[in-house]
């Protein structure tokens, strides 16, 4: 229960500091912004709420207790519980792996940053038999994510050496 709920506080503490910290500093807001056009921070707010409001949700859920499922296999039975040291270093990684996206963004631009990032995500998560769909996720998401920023919504993305390649 307790690992449970250490997890989604510590989610929404991560999202917390994105959204009070790092938007602030690093997503520049013009002096003037036409009426129908939201401002450039929309979107980063947008997530890190949702972040934080995910978290709450799974320290809540936690808190409730766990869910008693019938398990048919009993070879696959759930997983014993992970340790508090074992959450906390991952936790460290996740911000590790945040705190290179942001380094990487200006050096090699938002795509290969944003492949990286998405990468250690899946990883991070201990998935490791379905490699190859990883793989193509980790690929496919961010290159889509910024077309449609790109081409829908006329949203520029710090560029890289892959950018050019992508017809950005």
């Amino acid at each position: 229960m307790w690992s449970g709920i250490l997890r989604g506080v510590l989610v929404s503490v991560l999202f917390g500091i994105v959204l009070f910290v790092l938007i602030p500093v690093h997503v520049p807001r013009p002096a003037f912004i036409p009426g129908f056009a939201p401002p450039p921070d929309m979107w980063p707010r947008t997530v890190s709420i949702a972040g934080i409001v995910l978290g709450l949700i799974v320290a809540a859920m936690a808190w409730a207790g766990p869910v008693a499922r019938p398990v048919p296999d009993p070879e696959k039975q759930p997983a014993g519980a992970v340790g508090l040291p074992v959450l906390v270093g991952r936790f460290a990684l996740v911000v590790l792996a945040f705190a290179l996206f942001v380094v990487l963004v200006p050096l090699i631009g938002f795509v290969l940053a944003a492949i990286l990032l998405t990468a250690t995500a899946i990883l991070l998560t201990g998935e490791r038999r379905r490699l190859v769909w990883g793989a193509i996720v980790a690929v496919a998401l961010p290159v889509a994510l910024a077309l449609f920023f790109n081409s829908a919504l006329g949203t520029q993305f710090p560029k890289g050496p892959f950018s050019a390649f992508l017809g950005f």
